[in-house]
């Protein structure tokens, strides 16, 4: 089932069952009651509806949903089958932002909700917050503390381990005589954290810590791309866990744009190397010496590893909650995967912004496409090459236009950013998110049509329509990549005035909102 969060509503296509037409089985209607008192605040009418901002899976049978509710954030349980209300709604404040414009996380992981938002209406204060458990205590990160996040844009976040792990861009505290630097992050809390004693982070996390991710292109003078703008879930590189992000240059650079890959054990060495401190407003940052650093180690997860003989983080001793209060920022980035982008694009002035990829493609299901979404309605296929011996890069497979101003144009005006993505392998077909319509994109295989000399390797994707299809070969990778030109559009008229903010399929991990 494919579920697409708007404004005042949801919608829920049964993928199995849905035809060319693509026409949503149910809708839900959500709209603020709020909405006089919204207006009376001051805010713009267009602001003062129910932007349904945060749709994950609760359980097996439910979704939990939350709207920005004309800037009274509100959280509500549904049922997966039917978008039928099950119990009272909850407060969303620190579970969903007040303003469409926000960025936000939600995630259930071990029945408990991890969110990363805006928590009051003035957008000062940045939370990573946790809530909903039965039996884990509420626990948030330090308020107004810019050691802790500063301004950060939230991107991703997913269940891994012991651990939820949160991608984020910010900016950068250890560049501030640069002025406005930002840079990506990954940040990470333990399941288990139940926060510090009375006297010492009582409330908050006790195991929050954050390291760079570098995505740049290695030389003389290294050229980075900084800003995170869409990730994966974990997924397997060269038989190992690791996550795929598209990155862009800063705002006021080139426009550049990137794709990196990070094992999830390079993430893990960089959580467990040196800590960063700046000592005064005025010197460099710099290593923590290591006979500084407290026991049991700060970050660490209460009965595991270094912290095993602590049954919980309310016992941690002073020092460590002390330490990690105030250097939760590891000195170390983590590096990528080849310390190098699998792919670059430089020659556009539109930057990419959303990426779906799939690791099991061709007939032999051991190749890698990345789909990468752009700011001018583009989609491009990659043939992706990660392994450090490859004998060629990344080949780009195909560029297509998705954007049909014709379904997807609102009083005339087009607005061609890509939001989101999702690949659906099962059915054979890339959903594409704008804010005012929905598209199919069909994927299938070339061998369906007999376009293909079999003593020629496949490459993944081709299509079941048979209207101007074509196949190019690539002599280098011996593959073969059928295209069609005329991709399918799909967008029910009644999704048009819906102002799309989340796609979700059921059975996708983690829990990103757009």
């Amino acid at each position: 089932m494919l579920y697409i969060a708007a404004r005042d509503h949801v919608f829920a296509v049964n993928l199995t069952t849905a035809g060319d037409d693509f026409v949503p089985q149910l809708k839900l209607t959500w709209r603020s009651k709020d909405v006089a008192k919204c207006t009376v605040r001051g805010r713009n009418s267009d602001e003062c509806y129910n932007y349904v901002k945060v749709l994950v899976p609760r359980n097996d049978e439910t979704l939990f949903a939350c709207g920005t509710n004309a800037f009274n954030p509100t959280c509500r349980n549904y049922k997966m089958t039917t978008l039928e209300q099950v119990g009272e709604e909850v407060v969303g404040q620190a579970r969903c932002p007040f303003e469409s414009g926000q960025s936000n996380l939600g995630l259930f992981a071990g029945g408990d909700f991890y969110s990363a938002t805006m928590t009051d209406f003035l957008a000062s204060d940045a939370v990573i917050y946790r809530s909903l458990g039965d039996d884990s205590p509420v626990l948030r990160t330090v308020k107004y503390d810019s050691k802790w996040l500063r301004e950060p844009h939230f991107h991703h976040a997913i269940e891994y381990g012991n651990y939820v792990y949160f991608f984020l861009s910010e900016i950068a505290v250890e560049y501030t005589t640069l002025g406005k630097v930002v840079f990506s992050r990954v940040a990470r809390v333990c399941k288990n954290d139940n926060g510090g004693s009375p006297r010492v982070l009582e409330r908050y996390w006790t195991s929050f810590l954050k390291a760079r991710l570098n995505c740049s292109v290695p030389g003389d003078s290294f050229f980075y791309f900084d800003a995170l703008q869409s990730l994966t879930n974990v997924l397997q590189i060269n038989q190992r866990p690791a996550v795929v992000g598209v990155f862009t240059t800063q705002a006021n650079s080139i426009p550049g744009s990137a794709v990196c890959a990070f094992y999830m054990d390079d993430i893990e060495k960089a959580f467990n190397g040196k800590f960063k401190e700046q000592k005064t407003s005025d010197s460099a940052w710099t290593p923590v010496p290591e006979e500084q650093v407290p026991k049991p180690r700060p970050g660490s997860c209460a009965g595991d590893g270094p912290a095993s003989a602590y049954k919980s983080s309310t016992t941690f001793p002073d020092d460590t909650l002390t330490f990690i209060k105030s250097y939760p920022l590891m000195d170390e980035a983590v590096p990528s995967v080849n310390d190098r982008p699998c792919f670059t694009r430089t020659t556009s002035r539109y930057k990419l912004t959303q990426i779906a990829v799939d690791t099991s493609a061709g007939p032999s299901k051991d190749r890698t496409v990345v789909f990468l979404g752009s700011e001018d309605g583009r989609v491009l296929k990659v043939l992706s090459s990660t392994h450090p011996n490859a004998s060629f890069g990344s080949q780009l497979l195909e560029d297509i236009d998705v954007y049909n101003p014709s379904m997807c144009n609102v009083q005339g005006q087009e607005d061609r950013r890509i939001l989101g993505m999702e690949l659906d392998k099962d059915h054979h077909a890339l959903f594409v998110a704008f804010t005012s319509c929905v598209i199919r994109v069909p994927l299938s295989r070339c061998t369906e049509h007999g376009l293909t000399d079999p003593a020629i390797g496949i490459d993944q994707h081709s299509n079941t329509n048979n209207k101007k299809t074509h196949c190019l070969l690539h002599s280098r990778t011996h593959t073969r990549m059928c295209m069609r030109t005329n991709t399918v559009w799909v967008s029910p008229q009644h999704l048009l005035r819906g102002r799309v903010h989340n796609l979700l399929l059921v059975g996708r991990e983690g829990g990103r909102v757009s």
